[in-house]
């Protein structure tokens, strides 16, 4: 990395995120766009497209990805040297091609026949809202950092992620139900607008291979995919061992595929679930 350890931990404090941080080699990208094409042709892109949870407990590839040395060197340097990896999730955004955004037909191969008419709306469609990820993981003492390693180009047209940098400072915020159809969020929960400083917001491109990072208590969000390509990445969460699960019954989270990925865990908070290096 060409950021030393003081360097990354200043810009992560004070930003909430850092991004297009370089991981994959293209041979290390191109066997990952390959073993990921096996799984859409094995379950679907319904299923692929958010429902690959923990694939790092049952996938050899896929474990790689989420102990690959230059993504845990910057991880370490944010967390500090013992971390667990709490839980992973490919997400994809697939190209909706289509006259009418309500049926949402996806075009085969990743690609659309054609671009999307700029002037199409795009209700519906998916999308993710402005959030916390704090506001869904039932833990406490320490921090949490959300990984997107890319596996295809991430860009404004495709739904690249938007952050509000220095938001991180503010707490969690209240959510709410979200009143938008397509939300990605699996309990369909937003921040209400009012407390959403939009005129802030960063965009965060990727190129494929690259990945981004961000506390959990930054708020963030990413627009439909208006282009004709696919967008996807995997988003692994890591925190320090030192954090422990809490019964919260606002962030009813289980921990069922906790991984010691660097370090010890002299605490054993994730024990009976962590497994050891």
């Amino acid at each position: 990395m060409k950021k030393d350890v003081a360097e990354i931990q200043a810009l992560y404090e004070q930003q909430g995120y850092l991004s297009a941080l370089p991981i994959l080699s293209p041979e290390e990208l191109q066997q990952a766009r390959d073993a990921f094409a096996e799984l859409e042709r094995k379950h679907g892109e319904d299923y692929t497209a958010y429902s690959l949870h923990n694939t790092h407990m049952e996938c050899d590839w896929v474990m790689a990805l989420a102990k690959h040395p230059k993504l845990l060197e910057v991880v370490t340097a944010v967390l500090g040297p013992d971390v667990i990896l709490l839980d992973s999730r490919f997400i994809c955004k697939y190209p909706v091609c289509n006259k009418s955004a309500k049926t949402q037909e996806i075009q085969p191969n990743n690609t659309c026949s054609k671009e999307k008419d700029s002037t199409e709306k795009t209700d519906g469609m998916p999308f993710v809202a402005w959030h916390q990820d704090m506001k869904y993981w039932g833990f406490d003492g320490g921090p949490v950092l959300s990984v997107w390693l890319a596996l295809d180009d991430s860009r404004e047209d495709n739904g690249a992620l938007q952050v509000i940098p220095g938001s991180h400072h503010s707490g969690l915020l209240p959510h709410h139900q979200s009143k938008r159809s397509g939300n990605m969020l699996s309990v369909n929960q937003e921040i209400p607008e009012e407390l959403v400083e939009t005129e802030k917001a960063i965009l965060c491109p990727l190129q494929a291979g690259q990945m981004s990072i961000h506390d959990g208590l930054l708020v963030h969000a990413s627009d439909p995919n208006t282009s004709n390509r696919r967008r996807c990445g995997y988003v692994i969460r890591y925190v320090p061992t030192c954090t422990y699960p809490i019964q919260d019954p606002e962030r009813p989270r289980t921990f069922p595929a906790t991984v010691l990925v660097s370090g010890f865990d002299k605490y054993n908070h994730f024990s009976n679930k962590t497994s050891k290096l």
